[in-house]
């Protein structure tokens, strides 16, 4: 059996805000503005329920609460928004875990919606809010009808075929294909994949070429750094500029050589600096190991009056395409994924900094560009989903610092930048081997599969919003959190490779 339950604030702080943002960006003035929680619960007793309404999915002194109808007033329309399905939903996963933890049985299925209740505005207006709310990457406008179970039905995939006559394709069928099939790779890429296979004397499959155009797309190998610097020309007055990049061009004779696998380009003038301190013994307390997710050091700290060997690790991370489409999950997951990579080093991680890049957020509605979102939007919707992630976790961020400039109105910046630290006896480091064991630990986040990481490599249209639901990661910063403290017990990291 499902129960149907709604919570409304009876101070509704958010329903107030979304009412302001909506009188100030589309010109709107509600007469009133509601927001309703609409919980979708199966696998519950009745008295089960009557336990989890009034601890799990509702405060009684600050809110009111609606079993299975909800009453709309005359003069009031109403529509209701839910995230579409396979994306990950925190509201119902927490609630679903709150309930586990009361009843101690299996744990329930929960589906969550907002509903809004909006009253004096025209059937032009309401279309107007909607499109406000409903960003389609990620949500949609659901029924009011109640579904007849919430079980997610597993539909068993089809046998993975290969992709017949590849290797026959003349450069411009492979032109054709890369277009059709929408790669983050290059045709040109994609016709040196073909002449592989030719020397294998087969057919790839889809998925093959699919792994290959994640691993080759810019979010993964970053192939923009990679192009070959040629007959470079600075133009600045800046004179310090030019002066740089001679000194690059003699730190690349001395370091690289004659290399025939070395060549200029952004990401070696990146990295020449490190590795040329490196050579003079400069930076003696570098952490060298596999482990390459986050820049790692060695250094003698002094806690509690009590010196102590630790690792420090800095991370940061780009988000800028999925803050783009989807600002609240894009900024939150930038900030997650950067604390990932030093958390993965068994470190844990104490502090961020957030650096971005938008247009001006007073921009008019009407001046905003074809298949985007309005600069206000992206920002502020940005703001909240990073500040959301950083407080869940636990993460001070010391420097928030926002840089307006029209050429962001492209597309945005989105950076998160974390320091994370550790004992150096809390990490222990070997070489996997054949016979370990492979833990997979965290949470979901999404329907992120084959493609999802290349769709910030490639180039976007008015219609990429409504088309990039797979490239749209929600964060889940409680489980994060598990993980930063269960790396607190040495027990546990000292049994980790």
């Amino acid at each position: 059996m499902i129960y149907r339950i709604f919570v409304e604030k009876k101070d509704n702080v958010q329903a107030r805000k979304e009412q302001a943002d909506i009188k100030t960006l589309l010109k709107i003035d509600a007469e009133d503005f509601r927001l309703v929680l609409r919980y979708d619960v199966e696998g519950l007793s009745e008295e089960e329920l009557t336990a989890a309404l009034g601890t799990v999915f509702s405060e009684p002194p600050v809110d009111n609460v609606y079993l299975e109808t909800l009453e709309i007033p005359e003069g009031y329309k109403a529509f209701a928004v839910s995230y579409l399905t396979g994306q990950y939903d925190q509201r119902a996963d927490s609630a679903a875990q709150c309930v586990q933890l009361l009843t101690r049985k299996a744990r329930p299925e929960v589906k969550c919606a907002r509903v809004y209740l909006v009253k004096g505005v025209s059937d032009a207006e309401l279309a107007a809010i909607k499109k406000h709310i409903v960003n389609p990457v990620e949500s949609e406008e659901v029924g009011f009808e109640k579904p007849e179970t919430l079980a997610r039905e597993t539909v068993e995939g089809a046998p993975i075929q290969s992709v017949n006559g590849f290797i026959q394709m003349t450069d411009k069928e492979i032109a054709d294909y890369h277009k059709k099939i929408g790669f983050a790779m290059s045709a040109a890429d994609l016709a040196f994949v073909r002449d592989y296979f030719q020397s294998e004397k087969r057919d790839p499959t889809e998925t093959e070429l699919k792994v290959i155009d994640t691993y080759w797309s810019d979010h993964c190998r970053h192939t923009t750094f990679a192009t070959e610097l040629k007959n470079v020309k600075i133009n600045s007055e800046n004179k310090s500029i030019e002066k740089a990049y001679h000194l690059y061009e003699d730190l690349y004779k001395e370091l690289n050589g004659n290399r025939p696998d070395k060549y200029p380009c952004l990401m070696d003038l990146a990295t020449i600096a490190a590795k040329k301190l490196k050579k003079d013994g400069k930076i003696d307390n570098l952490d060298i190991s596999d482990e390459i997710n986050a820049c790692s050091i060695q250094i003698e700290a002094e806690i509690d009056g009590k010196k102590e060997q630790y690792l420090v690790m800095f991370k940061n991370e780009t988000h800028n395409h999925p803050t783009e489409i989807e600002p609240f999950g894009g900024a939150a997951t930038c900030l997650g994924g950067a604390i990932r990579d030093p958390l993965s080093g068994r470190t844990y991680v104490y502090q961020a900094m957030r650096v971005t890049g938008a247009s001006d957020p007073r921009e008019k509605l009407e001046d905003t560009l074809a298949g985007k979102l309005p600069q206000r939007v992206i920002t502020q919707r940005a703001a909240a989903g990073f500040s959301s992630y950083g407080n869940q976790i636990g993460l001070a961020t010391g420097i928030v610092d926002e840089v307006y400039h029209e050429g962001y109105k492209a597309k945005r910046l989105e950076t998160g930048f974390v320091v994370g630290g550790a004992r150096k006896e809390m990490v222990y480091r070997e070489a996997p081997k054949a016979g370990d064991i492979i833990i997979l630990l965290g949470g979901e986040t999404g329907r992120d599969g084959c493609g999802g990481a290349t769709g910030s490599s490639k180039a976007h249209d008015s219609h990429s919003v409504e088309t990039c639901g797979a490239e749209v990661q929600k964060g889940n910063a409680l489980t994060e959190r598990k993980l930063q403290r269960l790396f607190l017990n040495k027990e546990a990291t000292r049994k980790i490779k």
